[in-house]
């Protein structure tokens, strides 16, 4: 059982860095620091997209953007960390 805990703790990680990944990219084209004309950085960018997109997509149609800043990321980091406690209370004690 603690090997599935670990491995379920192991996803919830990497969702959470994948998160944090499409949130920096995000900043740093704002700010024209990566340029998405660059073929890498365009590939990077859709590939983020793409993983976030499915647990995004639903959130953003409920969840508007307040002050034009969107939410989204917020309130997922916040359920993987639900996630993670939920899962270690069960898995470990």
């Amino acid at each position: 059982m603690t090997a599935i805990g670990s491995f379920l703790l192991f996803l919830l990680d990497v969702a959470f860095w994948i998160i944090i990944i499409q949130v920096v990219l995000s900043w740093l084209i704002t700010f024209e620091v990566i340029n998405i004309r660059n073929p890498q950085a365009a590939n990077f960018v859709r590939l983020i997209d793409r993983i976030t997109a499915p647990v995004f997509n639903p959130l953003r149609k409920l969840v508007p953007p307040i002050a034009g800043i969107d939410v989204t990321p917020i309130i997922v980091i916040f359920a993987i960390y639900l996630l993670k406690s939920i899962v270690a209370s069960v898995f470990f004690g």
